[in-house]
């Protein structure tokens, strides 16, 4: 009897070691966890924008040209400095006019004179607009107060009145521009009245800063020779190139960022103007694409830019506080839907996905998934419901 269960103890620690060698070779067999990179589904702000490179300048600029043929003597100022209205720019000594030229002279004397004549109506329309929009903001505010419309409606006159006041600015400098063409234009006929020896001084039509000298050097120059510009530094705007897919999203009044100005911190700037117009442009890869520019008008820009400074334009098309937002990277598309792939207990569910706007980084979730949530980033294809993963 000792002897049977001597035997049978042996047999039975065989088997036992023959089974921890079979589960051992099974559980080496069994496939290996994938490795997948993770990610939350969570709770916050979100906004989606329209990003593309821009470039600051002046509100206005006026080019300076010279307004009779002549000898023009070297110009003394440089880049970058200050003027007042009514400064002397240059001086010419212009030749003997010929009858051809006199009348020609004549005769943009008229044109000058119309164009006048159409910037003091534009200055005259742009200030009944502005009154009208005065007497709307004031009109809007007390409905408001009483509760029958909206604060955003209110925000939205007060966008009006602010954009008129700025459209007044700029066309009472157009007209001031207009002015002192008129001026220079009468004043073409300077070598007819001074007679020999006689100089004409071009004079600046508004306070600003040099901006560009075409050439300082003294030389001969034909009526209209572009001699430099002027600009004011502290009305800067800026400009954006969008493509006209694009530019159809963007409104008046909507928040923009700027970055890589070459400060720390971003700037503020909100959209003033989306032109109405689009124009072919050749992208870099040799593209024809359609884009029109959108006007910005920045708030508090820093005395360190200057005119045709670059920028990264982000116009803020929409925003959200408390959003349910999954990262973008998790979402791949299945059958006419969205998807994601969340892990529980080690494995990979598949979560169909219905979301709504969306950027580059996230998107929002309407429905599917529930805050906490955790999510696989870029599956592979070999990621399918069910497989085991590891992080």
């Amino acid at each position: 009897m000792p002897l049977m269960t001597k035997a049978r103890l042996r047999k039975l620690a065989y088997a036992a070691i023959l089974g921890i060698v079979l589960a051992a070779g099974l559980f080496a067999l069994r496939p290996k966890p994938l490795h997948v990179d993770i990610g939350r589904v969570e709770q916050g702000s979100m906004q989606v924008t329209v990003d593309e490179e821009g470039k600051t300048r002046c509100h206005d600029r006026f080019v300076i040209t010279a307004p009779v043929s002549g000898n023009l003597a070297r110009i003394t100022l440089r880049e970058g400095d200050p003027v007042k209205k009514q400064q002397v720019l240059a001086l010419i000594a212009p030749v003997p006019l010929s009858a051809r030229e006199r009348d020609e002279q004549k005769a943009r004397i008229a044109a000058a004179e119309d164009v006048q004549h159409s910037a003091e109506e534009l200055v005259h329309r742009a200030q009944a607009d502005l009154a009208q929009a005065k007497r709307e903001s004031q009109r809007v505010d007390k409905l408001v107060k009483e509760g029958f419309m909206s604060q955003q409606t209110a925000d939205r006159a007060h966008t009006a009145e602010t954009t008129l006041t700025d459209e007044l600015d700029a066309a009472r400098y157009r007209a001031s521009s207009a002015a002192a063409d008129v001026r220079l234009a009468k004043s073409g006929l300077i070598a007819d009245r001074g007679g020999k020896g006689a100089l004409f001084r071009v004079r600046s039509p508004v306070s600003g800063r040099v901006l560009r000298i075409t050439d300082r050097s003294e030389r001969v120059v034909a009526a209209g020779a572009a001699l430099l510009t002027l600009g004011d530094l502290n009305k800067l705007e800026g400009v954006v190139e969008l493509l006209s897919s694009e530019a159809v999203k963007v409104r008046p009044g909507m928040p923009v960022i700027l970055e890589n100005w070459g400060g720390s911190e971003p700037l503020h700037a909100r959209v003033r103007l989306v032109e109405p117009y689009a124009y072919t442009k050749v992208s870099a890869l040799g593209v024809e694409e359609q884009r029109t520019n959108v006007i910005l008008d920045l708030v508090d820009p820093p005395p360190a830019l200057g005119d045709g400074y670059r920028v990264d334009a982000h116009i803020i098309i929409w925003s959200r506080d408390n959003v349910l937002k999954i990262p973008a990277s998790a979402l791949y598309r299945c059958e006419k839907t969205w998807c994601a792939f969340t892990v529980h207990n080690g494995r990979a569910r598949q979560r169909a996905v219905s979301i709504g706007e969306r950027n580059d980084q996230v998107a929002q979730v309407l429905r599917g998934l529930i805050p906490g949530d955790i999510v696989i980033l870029h599956p592979a294809n070999d990621v399918q419901d069910g497989s085991r993963v590891a992080f």
